[in-house]
């Protein structure tokens, strides 16, 4: 084969993919208004809960959360009636030291056997600008319950193929005491703060 041919046929190759990630890709809405109201599930498979701690002051520790489930329910016309609920699996703690997982578990820590879950309950919506809002509301940790706001940003919505359902982009962030929560071994070697990232997909 010419050398024309091959640069021929590639490049129909590309446009020919390229025109297939046109077809599959989503048309998303990124204005919050043209997003549907309802009630909306969360996409297990698109969603990660994310933790970050100080250790030694040297370094942030990362680790995540394998097992959630949340149900937001919203209008983009009245964002302040909006709501959201979690509930996090306390044993689906994920820091790649299988030994330190189950060190969390114990009551020192997390005392996962006695308060298997953590539950947020969100009371109050306020917006902070066209897509952003601060979540406020209730977490319930080690049997604790304490105020907590999480700010909260949608990233549009779209038709999604791949599960026949309308689907909202939507990621958080937020910061709490563990201290608060019963948990006050080893501070300040080990931080107190502890940071919060959310990244999800929901289904209506």
């Amino acid at each position: 084969m010419s050398q024309y041919l091959k640069v021929l046929f590639t490049g129909i190759a590309l446009l020919s993919l390229s025109s297939c990630v046109s077809w599959i890709a989503p048309n998303v809405e990124s204005e919050l208004v043209e997003l549907q109201s309802g009630e909306y599930q969360l996409d297990e498979n698109h969603a990660a809960l994310i933790f970050k701690i100080q250790h030694l002051g040297l370094s942030t520790y990362v680790g995540r959360f394998n097992q959630f489930d949340a149900q937001l329910n919203f209008d983009p016309s009245n964002m302040a009636a909006a709501t959201l609920s979690a509930v996090v699996e306390i044993n689906s703690i994920d820091i790649n030291n299988p030994d330190l997982a189950e060190t969390l578990q114990e009551d020192t820590w997390f005392d996962s056997a006695q308060f298997p879950q953590a539950v947020f309950v969100s009371h109050t919506v306020t917006p902070i600008d066209d897509t952003s809002f601060n979540f406020s509301g209730d977490l319930t940790l080690r049997g604790v319950t304490k105020p907590v706001t999480f700010k909260a940003t949608f990233h549009g919505g779209a038709d999604n193929w791949m599960t026949g359902k309308y689907t909202v982009g939507f990621s958080a962030v937020g910061q709490i005491k563990r201290s608060d929560f019963g948990m006050s071994s080893y501070i300040p070697i080990v931080g107190d703060e502890i940071d919060l990232e959310i990244y999800a997909e929901f289904l209506k």
